[in-house]
């Protein structure tokens, strides 16, 4: 049973009636995945649901696109701060809860959203549920990296840098009043960086590498000069490695759209009348009218 489903039978999440029963993947992210959670430490869980069929081939309802009234697509549903009281045997725990219609997570995995990477690339520990469809994705996750995974993580990054400079509230005032910077943001540059430090190198991600420096720096043992100039100093030595890196420059597409259908048909069934798959042939022709497209100013 999935933590959404287990959550709804429990009246603690009002997650789209067919949903609980339809999640194909779920795991823990955040602190946990990473290795650095404390007690009081949230249980972040991203996993990913495929929703009616209708939903993802709006024509089998009779809709045509871009004509009329068209109905809203499932893309996320999210929850935050459920508590579960009966949780570790009465001692309770929150939850924060993001489950993504299937095709809205493969195109952020796809675009290399760095959560949703991390999502697939988490410790077989922290799957808390997997069906086959959900099970072939994770199997296939290196799929979706390519040389985008570095502007993207690098832009995660500066926004966590950029939050440092703000002015805290809550909990997050009292981080900055005990170390003179919030470590959580801290830590979390770090972490991107190393993250696709290794995605660069290797087409691969082991979470909890660097786990033991990113507990030092949210126990407050670096400065704000030392994380500046470690900052710095990576993000030139990671613009060269974005140069030689034997990573694809751009995600391949056509692979990922057929292990989407895979997952489909292990889900609906076959999808006849559903998708139309061009041959070869016409596949060239549209190319070459696209590239002429482009270039018809020009002549």
């Amino acid at each position: 049973m999935s933590t959404v489903e287990r959550l709804t039978d429990r009246g603690l999440i009002r997650p789209p009636r067919w949903l609980p029963t339809n999640v194909q993947y779920e795991t823990i992210t955040g602190s946990v995945a990473y290795g650095v959670s404390s007690d009081t430490s949230d249980m972040d869980v991203i996993g990913w649901a495929i929703p009616p069929k209708d939903d993802i081939f709006p024509h089998l309802r009779g809709e045509i696109a871009g004509f009329g009234k068209q109905s809203e697509q499932f893309d996320v549903f999210q929850a935050h701060h459920i508590s579960d009281r009966d949780a570790l045997s009465g001692h309770g725990r929150s939850y924060d809860l993001a489950l993504y219609g299937v095709v809205k997570y493969f195109a952020l995995a796809m675009d290399n959203n760095p959560n949703i990477i991390d999502s697939l690339f988490t410790s077989s520990n922290c799957v808390l549920h997997a069906t086959r469809a959900g099970t072939l994705v994770r199997e296939q996750r290196r799929l979706f990296l390519h040389k985008g995974a570095w502007p993207k993580f690098k832009g995660y990054a500066y926004s966590q840098l950029h939050k440092l400079t703000k002015e805290p509230v809550g909990k997050r005032a009292e981080i900055v009043a005990r170390y003179g910077y919030d470590t959580k943001f801290a830590y979390h540059v770090v972490r991107l960086i190393s993250e696709v430090e290794q995605i660069l190198m290797e087409s691969d991600i082991d979470l909890q590498r660097n786990n033991e420096q990113l507990k030092s720096i949210r126990r407050g043992e670096w400065t704000m000069e030392q994380l500046r100039a470690w900052f710095a100093e990576k993000e030139s030595q990671l613009e060269r490695l974005y140069v030689d890196s034997k990573l694809r420059a751009t995600p391949d597409e056509p692979a990922i759209r057929n292990l989407l259908l895979s997952v489909l048909e292990e889900h609906y069934g076959s999808l006849n009348g559903c998708v139309v798959n061009p041959d070869r042939s016409v596949v060239a022709l549209r190319n070459i009218q696209a590239e002429l497209d482009q270039i018809k100013d020009l002549l």
